[in-house]
């Protein structure tokens, strides 16, 4: 999971793509870049840290141009070191491009080693500099060729933006895990990963690309877009975590709202797993929130806030060290202690993964006196790794994988413990015959051959 975001068509792109990525930072904290282009030139500029730390004034004055494309990393293929930030800009037979690249490719390692032994050199350990050398080696002489011809070696989720000096180009993988939507910036193209960018900038959210869309947008009229779709069709598999955790809650993904689509999921977990007789409804913050007050509406429990968050650290999920998630729930969440003496209370959460926050929040919430903790999460178990931008690579690493619910339940130190259903989740989604989603990582089904 990262954030893309490009514009072009305006002469201060760089600036304003610093503020998109500022509002897509919760889709990666360790590092953050943007390449702008004038006329035959490129400026880029990335560094690890968040987006307000890695540009300034002075770093944003150097980026020119009115074409840009950005990136915020969230590591998962290739790890967190600098060589591994984004834009990955090169210098090919095809003159300079620059990729910013949203998802997983399954099948980067065996291409990566062919091309290495065919006399590519590799900068980074990221996958997503395979497919600027693909392109390098085409054959092909025009950027979108060259990106097609790459593009159909790859399997596995890209949302992408590219950039030459003549195009700014934004395409889908077929499946359509990642989300990457289109919108209107005073009569010019933005290109973003999720609405809420579109929010801060002023920018009219148009629609999705289409999954195997592709948009090319020429930097001399930028107004002009030209649609293409040159890839093989496949049934649609968007990432359903988009809904559950990924995406902020003023965000709309794949045509939903997402605050409508969490608190939806809540009140159909208060349906199939009801907590009777409980004091209050708690979340998780602020992960668990907007699921907690659907739960509340259904159950006709009261809503409260009983633990808090500090905001001065970033989402425990998303930190790569074990070590770091340990310490920070310690840091990061702190119950209500005389407010919850003595109470039966539910707890939402949107999703169990490895079990360590839970189990050290309800460590806490006994500390604070809660009578009784039972736990609610608006979602299956997570029982599968995740190939397509997720950082759970091993089937060692998810708690569900191993252990049943009862197991779970001793485990984290809950008094009861209660999932979403897998149909409960698509139903709610809009899925009611179960299609258009991914869910491997809940049901173990891989869209993709190689995985199967």
């Amino acid at each position: 999971m990262c954030a893309i975001f490009g514009i072009s068509g305006n002469s201060e792109a760089s600036n304003i793509t610093y503020l998109g990525l500022h509002a897509l930072q919760h889709r990666g904290q360790e590092g953050a870049g943007i390449v702008s282009t004038l006329g035959s030139r490129n400026f880029l500029f990335k560094k690890l840290g968040l987006v307000s730390e890695v540009f300034s004034s002075a770093t944003l004055a150097q980026l020119p141009g009115t074409s840009a494309i950005g990136h915020t990393r969230y590591s998962t293929a290739g790890g967190n070191a600098a060589e591994n930030l984004q834009p990955i800009v090169l210098r090919t037979s095809l003159g300079w491009i620059g990729v910013v690249h949203n998802g997983n490719l399954v099948n980067a390692k065996p291409l990566a080693k062919k091309l290495e032994q065919m006399g590519s050199i590799f900068q980074s350990s990221a996958d997503t500099e395979v497919i600027v050398h693909l392109m390098a080696r085409s054959g092909e002489s025009d950027l979108v060729k060259a990106l097609v011809a790459s593009l159909k070696q790859l399997e596995g989720a890209y949302s992408l933006l590219v950039m030459d000096q003549q195009y700014l180009i934004a395409v889908r993988d077929p499946y359509g895990f990642r989300p990457l939507v289109l919108g209107n910036l005073n009569g010019k193209p933005v290109f973003a990963s999720e609405t809420t960018a579109f929010d801060l900038i002023g920018a009219k959210y148009e629609r999705e690309v289409d999954p195997g869309e592709m948009i090319i947008v020429p930097h001399d009229r930028p107004a002009e877009l030209i649609s293409q779709y040159p890839f093989r069709q496949y049934e649609q598999k968007k990432c359903v975590f988009e809904h559950i955790y990924f995406a902020r809650p003023d965000s709309v993904v794949f045509g939903a709202g997402v605050y409508e689509t969490r608190k939806a999921l809540g009140k159909r977990l208060a349906q199939e797993q009801p907590a009777s007789g409980m004091d209050m409804v708690i979340p998780v913050p602020d992960s668990g929130v907007y699921a907690s007050i659907g739960f509340s509406e259904e159950s006709g429990i009261p809503f409260e806030m009983g633990i808090i968050r500090s905001h001065y650290i970033g989402r425990t999920f998303i930190e790569p060290s074990q070590s770091i998630r340990n310490f920070g729930v310690k840091l990061k969440l702190n119950p209500l202690s005389g407010f919850l003496r003595d109470k039966k209370i539910v707890v939402v959460d949107d999703s169990l993964v490895r079990g360590t926050t839970s189990k050290k929040l309800i460590q806490h919430l006994r500390e604070s006196g809660a009578k009784e903790v039972h736990l609610r999460i608006s979602a299956p178990p997570t029982m599968h790794p995740c190939f397509y931008g997720i950082d759970t690579p091993t089937s060692k690493e998810l708690l569900a994988s191993r252990s049943t619910i009862e197991q779970m339940k001793e485990l984290i130190g809950a008094d009861s413990l209660g999932f979403l259903s897998l149909q409960g989740l698509l139903e709610t989604c809009g899925s009611s015959a179960g299609t258009g989603f991914c869910h491997a990582c809940f049901s173990g089904n891989y869209p993709t051959d190689s995985l199967n």
